[in-house]
């Protein structure tokens, strides 16, 4: 896979303290200490009250598969070796969705709706990139 060809996100002043948490296997999402709203993607101002008391915490990476597709056909030519491939959006426990690939494993494994897994990460050209990283078991 050619890095120039992948298209890695590009991490700037607001995006940094979650780029950096990946990197050191942490899911960080943003909460506003002013309304408690809660996202994922990093902002100057909550999405909601538009305050600007915004604080970092760290997720338990646990959460619930909303929806997933099969993608069988390559957006990109860089994606052709992944085929097939697993997308799911998951609902985090603490109140934002993660879209990410799934890792091999967790495709095998009996992957549905409502499904409890557990997000890693994953190493791409030096960038460490959320995953479905396994199933959980009910009740975790």
């Amino acid at each position: 896979m050619s890095m120039s060809n992948y298209p890695l996100p590009n991490p700037n002043a607001q995006t940094k303290m979650y780029w950096d948490g990946c990197a050191q296997g942490e899911l960080r999402y943003q909460r506003c200490a002013s309304c408690g709203h809660v996202q994922l993607f990093a902002r100057s101002l909550c999405e909601q009250c538009q305050s600007t008391q915004l604080e970092w915490n760290t997720s338990a990476r646990k959460g619930t598969v909303l929806t997933f597709t099969t993608v069988y056909r390559a957006p990109l030519p860089v994606f052709k070796e992944m085929l097939p491939y697993v997308i799911a959006i998951v609902d985090m426990d603490e109140g934002f969705r993660v879209m990410a690939n799934a890792l091999p494993q967790v495709q095998q494994g009996p992957l549905a709706i409502g499904a409890r897994v557990q997000i890693g990460f994953t190493d791409v050209h030096g960038m460490a990139l959320p995953v479905l990283q396994q199933l959980l078991e009910a009740g975790q």
